[in-house]
């Protein structure tokens, strides 16, 4: 494992390249030639550059020689203000990705760990995710657990 990068809080300027690595992983889930998008990939700048400059989503990114390899994204959702138990949000990772050439190295565990050190000291809840499949192990490493109370309902939209 090597640890030759950086992982630094996501910034607005550096959407246009998270953008890029947005589509390199949404092209991974398709075998062989991916199909054309369906939409441009400035569309998805402009959505991130918007919402880390509002704050509405956090972000840390793994840099090698100051070049962005990876992310981890982390959306509040807020919880019903309530008289008896904490309303602490609870945090949806969501957007974890390290390029092929750097996985296996630390780039994504440093990456968790940084979301995961924000998350404790924000004070929220705790965190969920939807794992794929090759990522559910890293993150039982990092003690994520089937959930318990979690009920889902898909929508065909």
């Amino acid at each position: 494992m090597t640890t030759d990068f950086t992982v630094r809080p996501a910034r607005p300027a550096d959407a246009r390249r998270l953008a890029e690595l947005r589509w390199t992983f949404k092209q991974e889930d398709h075998e062989g030639q991916p199909p054309a998008p369906a939409r441009p990939m400035g569309e998805a700048e402009h959505r991130i550059r918007d919402r880390l400059t509002d704050g509405r989503w956090l972000a840390w990114v793994a840099e090698i020689e100051g070049e962005v390899c990876g992310h981890v994204f982390l959306c509040l959702v807020e919880r019903m203000p309530e008289p008896y138990l904490d309303n602490n949000p609870f945090g949806y990772v969501t957007n974890f990705f390290v390029l092929p050439s750097q996985r296996n190295k630390g780039a994504g565990s440093a990456l968790l760990e940084a979301l995961k050190q924000h998350a404790c000291g924000a004070g929220l809840e705790g965190l969920i995710v939807w794992p794929s499949e090759r990522s559910t192990p890293l993150y039982q490493g990092f003690g994520f657990q089937p959930p318990e109370e979690l009920l889902e309902l898909p929508l065909d939209t």
